[in-house]
C-alpha cells in the first residue's frame, strides 16, 4: 500500500527552495553538557543510551518522523520511522568550545540526506569542560526558528512550559487588509529594486570558509538596563550588533555608514499546519551614532514602530511559495536592501537537559543566504541571552565583531552578569 502523503505548505516548500549548493537552510543549535544521564561522571556519552531516550519522543514528534517525496509537480512529505542509528550519532573528538565552533561552522555548508527525515543530532566529545556537546540540526522547511525550538523542547527533557508563541490576533479589518496590499507592493518594489547598503565587505560571492563564534550574557541584568532606556532586550541585541557591525567594517577599511539596514524575523500567529510562520522587519542599525545610549533609543524607536507593520502584514511575499522564492533567490544574489541578518528567538526560562545529562550552555547559528556575509542568532534560554555569529571568515572579519559584540553587551549588563567570553 503506497504510504500516506501530505503536501508541503506553501511557505515550507519555499524553505526548501532556498537549500542549494552555498547555501545550506537549516536551523541549527549547539549546546554543551554536564555529567548525568547518558552522560557518565568522566564526561563520556552512552549513545546508545541516547538513542533509547529518544525514541518514544521522536515516535510522538510527527515532524522528525516524514521524508521528502515528489508527486507530479510538488513535494510531499510521507511518514517515515527514524533510523537513529543515523539520525543520532557521535562525532570525532574536537579541542573545547573553538573546535564546537569550527564543527559548527563546516556544518553551516554540509547538505542534510533528503532521503531521510531532515534532521540529525550529533554528539561532540571533547567540546565542554565536564562532557560533550549536542549538535541539533533541522531543515527550515520542517520548521521555523518558533517551531525549531518548540520541537527542541519537546525532545529534551522538557519539565517547565514550552516556549511562548506569538499572541493571538483579530482578524483584520477591511481598512488594515487595503494597507496590507499597499505595504505588500511597497516589499516588493524594496526586494526588486531596493538598494540601501552601497558596495561593501558585508555583500557578495561566499566562500566555504565558515567561521562560526558564541557570545552569551545574563538576560535579566540585559532586560534590567534595557527597560530603563524604555527599550527591550531584543533592541539590547541589536545595539550590540551594530557596534560588531561598526568594527567590522573599521577593520575592513570601509567608511562607515550612518545606518546599515538588517532584517529580522518576526513570528506571527500559529495557525495552520506550516512549520514556518514567520514575517520580516527592516531595521536600519545607526552605525553612524556613536553614543551607546543614543543608539539604542534609535533603534527602540524604530523596533516599536515596525514589529507591529511586520506582524500584521504576515510573511515576506517572494516567501509564500516556491515560485516566489525561485524569483527571490535568484534575484537577492545581487541585493543591496540588507547587510546583514539578525534573528532571535526566546525559549524555555529553565535550563533543559537532554537524556538526563544537564545542558549548560547552548546556542543558536544563523542560516546566511543570498549574497549576505554575516548573521546574528540570538536564543534566550536558562536566563542568558546566547548568540551565535555567523559568518564568511575568508570576507569578513568576523573575530572583530564578535570583540565589538561582546564588549557593547559587556557595558549594557551589570557587573555581576558579564558577557562569557567562550574562547578564552
Amino acid at each position: 500500500m503506497r504510504p500516506r502523503s501530505e503536501r508541503l505548505a506553501p511557505a515550507d516548500e519555499a524553505n526548501l527552495v532556498l537549500d542549494h549548493a552555498g547555501q545550506v537552510n537549516v536551523f541549527l543549535v549547539a549546546g554543551t553538557l554536564s555529567p548525568g544521564g547518558f552522560v557518565d561522571a568522566d564526561g563520556r556519552a552512552d549513545v546508545a543510551a541516547l538513542r533509547a531516550a529518544l525514541h518514544d519522543r521522536t515516535a510522538a514528534l510527527p515532524a522528525l518522523r516524514k521524508v521528502l517525496a515528489i508527486e507530479g509537480r510538488h513535494h510531499v512529505w510521507r511518514e517515515s520511522e527514524p533510523d537513529l542509528t543515523l539520525h543520532v550519532r557521535e562525532t570525532a573528538r574536537v579541542a573545547g568550545i573553538e573546535g564546537l565552533e569550527s564543527l559548527c561552522a563546516r556544518l553551516m555548508t554540509v547538505p542534510l540526506d533528503m532521503r531521510r527525515p531532515l534532521w540529525e543530532m550529533l554528539i561532540v566529545p571533547g567540546a565542554g569542560p565536564a562532557g560533550p556537546a549536542v549538535v541539533l540540526r533541522i531543515h527550515h522547511a520542517i520548521a521555523d526558528g518558533m517551531a525549531a525550538i518548540a520541537i527542541v523542547h519537546q525532545l529534551f527533557d522538557a519539565s517547565t512550559p514550552g516556549a511562548p508563541v506569538a499572541p493571538a490576533r483579530r482578524p483584520p479589518s477591511r481598512r488594515r487588509l487595503r494597507a496590507r496590499l499597499g505595504y505588500g507592493l511597497h516589499r516588493i518594489r524594496a526586494t526588486l529594486f531596493g538598494r540601501e547598503v552601497g558596495e561593501t565587505v558585508l555583500l557578495g560571492d561566499r566562500s566555504d570558509n565558515r567561521g562560526v563564534l558564541f557570545l552569551d550574557a545574563d538576560l535579566s541584568a540585559l532586560e534590567t538596563r534595557t527597560r530603563r532606556q524604555g527599550a527591550t532586550i531584543n533592541d539590547g541585541l541589536l545595539a550590540a550588533v551594530a557596534a560588531g557591525y561598526r568594527a567590522a567594517l573599521t577593520a575592513a577599511g570601509e567608511q562607515i555608514p550612518q545606518q546599515l539596514p538588517v532584517s529580522i524575523p518576526v513570528a506571527l500567529d500559529r495557525r495552520g499546519s506550516a512549520g514556518n510562520q514567520v514575517g520580516v522587519m527592516l531595521a536600519r542599525l545607526p552605525l553612524g551614532v556613536s553614543d551607546h545610549d543614543e543608539r539604542l533609543a534609535l533603534i527602540a524607536a524604530q523596533t516599536r514602530a515596525e514589529k507591529g507593520v511586520a506582524r500584521d502584514q504576515g510573511t515576506l511575499e517572494f516567501m509564500r511559495g516556491p515560485i516566489g522564492a525561485r524569483v527571490m533567490d535568484r534575484l537577492a544574489r545581487g541585493q543591496h536592501l540588507v547587510g546583514g541578518f539578525v534573528t532571535n528567538v526566546r525559549g524555555p526560562a529553565a535550563r533543559q537537559r537532554l537524556a538526563g545529562a544537564p545542558i549548560d550552555r547552548i546556542w543558536p547559528i544563523a542560516v546566511i543566504a543570498a549574497n549576505v556575509r554575516l548573521g546574528v542568532a540570538a536564543l534566550s534560554v536558562g536566563g542568558r541571552l546566547c548568540c551565535g555569529i555567523h559568518f564568511d571568515e575568508a570576507n569578513v572579519p568576523g573575530a572583530e565583531f564578535a570583540r565589538a559584540m561582546r564588549e557593547e553587551l559587556d557595558r549594557l549588563v551589570s557587573a555581576s552578569g558579564r558577557v562569557t567570553n567562550l574562547d578564552s
